[in-house]
């Protein structure tokens, strides 16, 4: 039995995760049917997240599904009739293990999933990097897809570490945020450092980025930098 505050929150994350689908095509990092965003909805133990191989143009509030923190779809909820995306056990272990979370998101994105073919983690040596992530981007271990196994190669490569970005091994980055959105935002960022770092080596050495000017840039990229209330912002001073 849901509240009315709880059903407006339901569907408030529904049109968020529909809408920001079309974010990942805007910025050519999916093709075809793959890849998936979620996002918690605040205060339950609840999820929204795409439908398994629907088109990304047919993507609607109605067809996303609600699921609870253990991957199960919510019976009887618009949706609940369709299968969920295949790497929902991973976002909801995500969930259940980092509170903090708000947002997952999985691509197949070009230059980062080059990355992770190589289990190479991506070094930060553009600014831009410091930034967003405040370090490199680490690599996670090689998991098969159905389980959780994702979710807690996600979960131990990224608890404590300032990256908002994971390389599983021979599969793809995985991203998250403190909202759907924000977990969209550094899945883009993250093609755009792969892309750019992959570029620049090919040119010559990379020349790396000392460990006191990557702490500088991202404290103040994280804590200065846009206007106050900012979702990053608020997000970081919650944690």
């Amino acid at each position: 039995m849901t509240t009315p505050e709880v059903d407006a929150a339901i569907e408030a994350v529904r049109r968020d995760v529909a809408a920001l689908h079309a974010e990942l095509v805007r910025y050519g990092l999916v093709v075809w049917t793959g890849g998936n965003v979620s996002g918690r909805v605040p205060g339950t133990d609840l999820f929204v997240i795409k439908p398994s191989g629907v088109s990304y143009d047919d993507l609607t509030p109605e067809n996303m599904i609600l699921c609870d923190l253990d991957g199960t779809v919510v019976p009887g909820t618009p949706g609940s009739e369709r299968s969920p995306s295949s790497d929902t056990a991973a976002h909801a272990y995500v969930y259940r293990h980092m509170p903090e979370v708000g947002g997952v998101v999985h691509t197949h994105s070009t230059y980062a999933v080059a990355w992770a073919a190589r289990g190479e983690e991506i070094p930060c040596v553009i600014t831009a990097m410091a930034d967003e992530f405040g370090g490199p981007i680490p690599v996670g271990p090689f998991a098969i897809i159905g389980d959780d196994s994702i979710g807690r190669g996600i979960v131990e490569t990224l608890r404590g570490h300032r990256s908002r970005a994971v390389l599983m091994q021979n599969h793809g980055p995985f991203t998250i945020g403190v909202s759907a959105k924000d977990a969209v935002k550094a899945a883009v960022m993250v093609e755009d450092v792969a892309r750019t770092v992959h570029l620049a080596r090919q040119g010559g050495e990379l020349v790396p980025i000392a460990q006191e000017a990557i702490d500088r840039l991202y404290d103040r990229y994280q804590n200065v930098y846009g206007q106050a209330g900012d979702e990053r912002r608020e997000g970081e001073h919650d944690q």
